[in-house]
């Protein structure tokens, strides 16, 4: 590749890693109340006996099932298994419902269907704008749970329909993703340590 080519797009890596650096300083910075609100909810939620629901749609769907997995296998810490569920794994149940009736619904039913009472719904969406999103995060609230939206931009609806909102401060959406694994990851590492009482 000539010369001319290579040096913007070295020029493009260096501009969208000093962005991401800038992003994560502006969040260590003034988001980290935050950060802890949501986990402790998290761990409340667990410590308690109740359940956690995750949802999201293509990142996001792989976002929830990261972060269930590591609840119910291990994050850092060897402890028991704990009841996080990914609602985006089961594609019949996912199909059935997006077939009979619509794909704004497919979350929406599940937790209709396993959410109870001081359970836990987590939504994640880069815009916060999805409709299955919305539905799901006002189907949990009829369903007295515990809602936490982690989202981005100008965080759409989510808000209205959360106990606990973390909106990224950004409009790009690959760094609200890079920013969403990063908060899943600080909330899996502090509910374990609450719960294994190692928290300093």
């Amino acid at each position: 590749m000539p010369d001319e080519q290579i040096s913007p797009m070295k020029k493009h890596i260096e501009s969208y890693l000093s962005n991401g650096v800038d992003l994560r300083a502006e969040i260590r910075n003034s988001y980290i109340d935050k950060i802890y609100d949501i986990a402790y909810a998290v761990y409340k939620t667990l410590k308690s006996g109740y359940k956690v629901y995750v949802c999201g749609n293509g990142g996001s769907a792989a976002d929830a099932q990261h972060f269930a997995a590591e609840f119910v296998n291990r994050y850092l810490l060897e402890r028991d298994p704990l009841p996080v569920i990914a609602l985006t794994t089961d594609t019949s149940v996912i199909t059935s419902i997006g077939n009979d009736y619509s794909f704004d619904e497919i979350f929406s039913k599940q937790i209709k269907a396993f959410a109870k009472k001081n359970d836990c719904v987590i939504a994640i969406s880069t815009s916060g704008k999805s409709p299955n999103i919305i539905n799901a995060l006002k189907q949990a609230k009829n369903s007295s749970c515990v809602t936490i939206s982690i989202t981005g931009k100008d965080g759409g609806n989510m808000p209205q329909f959360s106990d606990y909102t973390f909106i990224v401060p950004s409009q790009c959406t690959p760094l609200i993703q890079e920013i969403h694994l990063t908060i899943e990851h600080l909330i899996c590492d502090i509910v374990e340590q609450l719960l294994c009482n190692t928290a300093s």
